[in-house]
């Protein structure tokens, strides 16, 4: 990810400066680099990196098949780290130190982000914008004059540029197969008796007009169906109407409407 960063701000320096005879280093500006420079250079020095909190997400995100239609997994999102640079340009007079700095600010203003089109490998491919800051304060625990002293070298008017670049955790978590049928659930007792009974929730309601649909009259409790139309109680688990003939056995089919799902029941 950092090298790509890399790539991507070198080549951001050579299509927006149009400055040539230049060498764009990532080296790191010490006393012993600047004594062996002999060319007119721009350092663009990584000398920070920590992750950007404001930008971590909670959660997991989906990941869909080719039409979007199915959820094949599940992945953590990415993490977004701010990557400091110290830029910096070196020439032998001052003026002409100016004049490239100048160049480069112009040149990193005209961006919030860095160009989609200059990033490459997994950088580009999780599809997220990479944000590129320019010349902000510091955080308080670091100062530019600490990196210089660290650097063992002399101040230079520097530019401080914050690129905050997302980064996949590779964290993926599978998922089960889809689900294709309705719910089916079997009930009975023990011994054989009572029979057992299984229940299948369809998706369809009621339509209207159906004898198997429980009317506004019908209330549940937990001792059974209360019937206002005849003032009487059904027992739980008694069908409220049947549908087809019932034979010497008693087998038939009962359909019942309950909170808005068509419930199917055969014995």
């Amino acid at each position: 990810m950092i090298h790509e960063v890399d790539a991507a701000l070198r080549a951001l320096i050579d299509r927006e400066t149009g400055i040539r005879d230049v060498e764009v280093v990532f080296d790191a500006p010490t006393r012993e680099w600047a004594g062996r420079r002999t060319v007119p250079t721009i350092d663009v020095y990584l000398y920070d990196i920590r992750e950007d909190l404001r930008r971590r997400e909670r959660g997991v995100l989906n990941e869909y098949n080719a039409d979007q239609t199915q959820i094949v997994g599940r992945h953590l999102p990415p993490r977004h780290f701010k990557l400091s640079y110290l830029v910096t340009a070196w020439t032998q007079r001052p003026e002409d130190e100016h004049r490239l700095l100048s160049a480069l600010l112009g040149a990193f203003l005209r961006y919030d982000a860095l160009p989609a089109d200059l990033l490459s490998g997994p950088l580009a491919e999780i599809g997220l914008p990479v944000p590129l800051t320019v010349g902000l304060p510091p955080p308080e625990d670091r100062g530019f004059a600490d990196v210089w002293s660290a650097l063992g070298g002399e101040l230079k008017p520097s530019i401080d540029v914050v690129v905050s670049a997302p980064v996949s955790t590779g964290q993926q978590f599978p998922v089960g197969p889809p689900v294709e049928a309705p719910p089916l659930f079997s009930f009975g007792g023990s011994g054989g008796f009572p029979g057992t009974e299984r229940v299948s929730l369809m998706d369809e309601p009621a339509a209207d007009g159906d004898p198997a649909a429980a009317g506004p009259d019908r209330q549940t409790g937990e001792d059974g169906d209360f019937d206002e139309s005849s003032g009487q109680r059904r027992r739980a688990g008694k069908p409220a109407h049947s549908i087809g003939p019932a034979d010497a056995t008693g087998s038939g089919r009962v359909a019942m409407r309950r909170r808005g799902l068509t419930i199917k029941r055969t014995r």
